[in-house]
């Protein structure tokens, strides 16, 4: 691809972002939406976050997209101490925690 045509994408995604964007915020930003969109817009996170990381622990880059014990106890702790606390601070980290200590135990 020459450098005009990666500039050109670039500058299509920036419009179409900004339009999606502007969509919600500039045109439907001052009214109220519809009780039933309100709940299911609750659920976008708790969607989203899961979708994110799961790659990131059945198939991390960090090891060639080999599974890895360490990331995974990791990923384990922090669901279990998210659920248990309901701290998303705390979930991070003990995720971070026994991540770290997990990589000095398997190396």
């Amino acid at each position: 691809m020459s450098e005009s045509m990666i500039w050109g994408v670039i500058l299509c995604l920036g419009i179409g972002t900004y339009l999606i964007r502007f969509s919600f915020l500039g045109l439907i930003g001052d009214r109220d939406l519809p009780p039933l969109a309100n709940k299911l817009l609750r659920y976008v996170p708790v969607a989203v976050l899961p979708a994110i990381v799961t790659p990131l622990v059945l198939s991390p880059q960090a090891t060639g997209g080999d599974f890895d014990p360490a990331r995974a106890i990791a990923a384990l702790a922090a669901l279990a101490f998210g659920a248990w606390r309901r701290s998303v601070i705390g979930a991070i980290l003990a995720g971070m925690i026994t991540l770290y200590l997990g990589l000095w135990v398997f190396g």
